[in-house]
């Protein structure tokens, strides 16, 4: 028997991850990038169409790996931007997120980060060969830096977790 306790998630993160919108790779995406890791089991994809003329967002859709809060959080980033100007839905950030779904367990605000990075992401990596805009911030902004933070986390517990099963191993080798 398992001692697991199950996430309490409310009704909507629970309809978003079993009716997820805007799931799927897009084909042909004017922008897209990564945030998070497989190793822990929660990544995220985002593409997105852009209107190059006006700069808004005209499509988006994401893949995750991960539970239900990641792709909850994925689906209801894309609704969020669909239709913003790129300086609108960069200002879209992880606590907008959690609030549109109607909270997140704390354990689970790093869903919304990394959906927040991807984002981000996405929107930089359109916009880099481009001159800069004024509102786009030359550094990676407290959200970003914090996506980076929990990647950066997740590979340090990955390394810890692959040398303790070394060792682990090694151990029952020796009995």
């Amino acid at each position: 028997m398992s001692s697991r306790i199950p996430m309490a998630y409310n009704p909507k993160v629970l309809e978003l991850f079993r009716n997820p919108k805007n799931l799927g790779k897009m084909e042909n995406p004017d922008a897209e990038a990564l945030a998070g890791s497989v190793a822990c089991g929660d990544m995220i994809a985002i593409y997105l169409k852009i209107d190059a003329k006006t700069r808004t967002v005209t499509a988006a859709s994401f893949e995750s790996y991960g539970c239900a809060a990641n792709i909850a959080a994925s689906s209801v980033l894309t609704e969020m931007i669909k239709g913003k100007k790129l300086e609108e839905a960069f200002q879209v950030n992880w606590k907008m997120i959690s609030d549109e779904l109607g909270g997140l367990p704390s354990v689970k605000f790093h869903c919304g980060i990394l959906a927040v990075g991807a984002l981000r992401r996405a929107i930089r990596n359109y916009l880099k060969d481009q001159e800069r805009s004024a509102w786009l911030p030359e550094n990676l902004t407290p959200d970003e830096k914090h996506a980076v933070e929990e990647e950066k986390l997740i590979e340090i517990l990955t390394q810890r977790t692959a040398r303790y099963e070394a060792a682990k191993k090694k151990e029952e080798e020796k009995e």
